[in-house]
């Protein structure tokens, strides 16, 4: 039940965190230039590059963040690093992402619906970011199921949280104390050289007497 609650709330608060990351996202994707027309609002170039260019800023923050969320992820609940931490960074990830982009494509968008319902035909003004290469399908008409981009950030946090739970050194990934190796290098009593424990001062043992010269002279005789 802790495991579960820790990963709900890690969920939680990345998935929050898809608010600024929105708003970034809206700062820097480029709006896209339209004309009002009877028909409504068309691009006013064949083939604008600045939906391509809000694809690709969303898909290189996302990425990004899922990077950054799962290494936050693996420092700060380290004591819950596995299972509950993968399982956080993928569904705050995906949580994440989806809050970015409702939040950044509303950037705008008000101004621009109004300019759309008001503006004569042949003015022109800019169409805030939005995706095109992510959104929402729904499956059977029932259940909405991400695609795309969206995936961006729940994919870089679950392949870096897999990479660093690969090249952890412990094998339960949480920090374990050293073993204590010391007795390893400890030497046993009598072994190696000895050192004498008698006063500095003692004097040194006197030497043997030398033996006699060859050809000295023998005892007389009697």
């Amino acid at each position: 039940g802790r495991a579960a609650g820790v990963a709900l709330g890690a969920a939680a608060v990345l998935t929050a965190l898809g608010v600024p990351l929105g708003l970034l996202w809206a700062a820097v994707a480029p709006d896209t230039p339209v004309v009002k027309t009877a028909e409504g609002a068309v691009y006013a170039q064949p083939q604008p590059e600045q939906p391509i260019a809000a694809d690709g800023w969303f898909s290189l923050l996302g990425l990004g963040f899922g990077v950054l969320a799962a290494l936050a992820l693996w420092v700060l609940l380290r004591r819950r690093r596995g299972p509950v931490g993968l399982l956080a960074g993928a569904a705050g990830g995906l949580g994440a992402a989806l809050v970015a982009w409702q939040v950044g494509r509303r950037v705008g968008l008000s101004a621009y619906e109004r300019l759309l319902a008001t503006a004569p035909d042949g003015q022109a003004f800019t169409k805030p970011a939005d995706l095109r290469a992510g959104g929402l399908h729904r499956l059977f008409d029932l259940l909405p199921l991400p695609y795309g981009n969206l995936l961006l950030p729940a994919f870089g946090a679950a392949v870096t949280y897999t990479l660093l739970a690969g090249w952890s050194r412990w094998p339960s990934l949480r920090p374990e104390p050293e073993p204590d190796l010391s007795w390893a290098y400890a030497v046993p009593a009598g072994v190696g050289p000895q050192v004498s424990s008698g006063p500095a001062d003692s004097p040194a043992p006197t030497a043997a007497p030398e033996p006699p010269a060859p050809g000295a002279a023998g005892s007389p005789r009697g």
